[in-house]
């Protein structure tokens, strides 16, 4: 796997400002993304590393100028979902923030990329629901109540509210109190998503255990709430779900790019870490909202790009310590504890 299309990279920035009670009034958002190619086809066979290397070049590269939109559009999920989305007078979005701002840096990239499932809605969205609990954190607010409280949109506020009494969630700030900070301690983390503003919405609460001595993540529990819309068939629409946690959950955990200083070291699967066969699968629970009269939307990839904020929310909650990149390795975890016992 060292010369094929990897997923985009991305560095976001986050920045809010509170009033006196602790609500959010202002958003910003602003992310960096390399890019050099996409995905292929008969008019731009140059978009993979094969096409390139018979003598098509890729789709040219063509950020656009920064400039106030024109209408309403998330389909990179670069808009959190607490924001109003107001263009033009109309609030697009399913949030309550008035005073936002979003602002993507597209840039070439050495590597050639293209889309990983739910291309640029994990990272957004990892970046979204981690901040959410950040900043519910910072007010000792509950995640789920400081969630809601910014929340306008009755489908998304519908699968967060489903997630969270299925879960049977404890009302309370994060991080838990009373957790040691040696052995294994539990902790519970939340993320809810509108996937591209209005292409289905999911709301789910993990349940993990984390080994303060080792860095190993298990995830013990999943509880994933879905509206794709009517539903015709429980048991696919469940598969969707439970299919998709899983993939976000290995992406989470292991999967990552790696390099030396001459070439990519993450080739085979031995040196790409998915989730192994045999894995310790999770007990998940879905919860289904039907929708008889609303359009159907899409289902494939709204629960992966929830489940890696929602499992570094729940390590915060278990051991107090912020994980700000994925995924989460044993050595990444392992460091960061370790940080947080030199800082104490």
């Amino acid at each position: 796997m060292a010369w094929e299309n990897f997923g985009n990279a991305y560095t976001i920035d986050e920045r809010a400002g509170l009033d006196a009670s602790g609500n959010i009034i202002a958003w910003e958002h602003e992310s960096w993304t390399p890019s050099l190619g996409n995905r292929p086809g008969p008019a731009t066979p140059g978009n993979v590393v094969t096409g390139m290397l018979i003598g098509f070049p890729p789709a040219p590269f063509a950020p656009g100028l920064a400039q106030p939109p024109r209408a309403y559009n998330n389909g990179s999920n670069g808009i959190p979902s607490y924001v109003a989305g107001r263009v033009g007078g109309v609030d697009g979005g399913t949030g309550t923030v008035k005073s936002e701002r979003v602002l993507v840096h597209n840039v070439r990239s050495p590597f050639f990329t293209g889309p990983l499932r739910s291309p640029a809605r994990l990272q957004n969205t990892f970046a979204h629901e981690s901040f959410m609990d950040e900043l519910a954190a910072r007010v000792r607010a509950d995640p789920v109540e400081y969630r809601l409280r910014h929340l306008h949109h009755e489908r998304v506020i519908g699968v967060l509210k489903a997630a969270a009494k299925a879960a049977n969630w404890e009302t309370r700030p994060s991080p838990r109190p009373g957790n040691p900070e040696t052995g294994v301690v539990t902790g519970r983390g939340v993320a809810c998503v509108a996937y591209e503003g209005d292409n289905g919405y999911t709301g789910i609460v993990v349940e993990v255990e984390v080994n303060q001595d080792t860095g190993e993540v298990t995830v013990k529990r999943l509880w994933v709430g879905i509206d794709a819309g009517p539903i015709s068939n429980p048991d696919g629409l469940r598969n969707q779900a439970e299919g998709g946690a899983l993939q976000g959950m290995s992406r989470a955990l292991g999967e990552e790019v790696t390099w030396d200083e001459q070439k990519v070291t993450s080739v085979d699967w031995s040196s790409y870490h998915s989730l192994p066969l045999g894995f310790d699968i999770p007990k998940i629970e879905c919860m289904l909202v039907n929708r008889p009269d609303e359009n159907a939307t899409g289902a494939g990839e709204t629960s992966i790009t929830v489940i890696a904020a929602a499992i570094g929310n729940a390590i915060f909650d278990a051991t107090g310590v912020r994980l700000r990149q994925i995924p989460f390795t044993v050595e990444s975890v392992k460091q960061a504890l370790k940080t947080r016992a030199s800082r104490i």
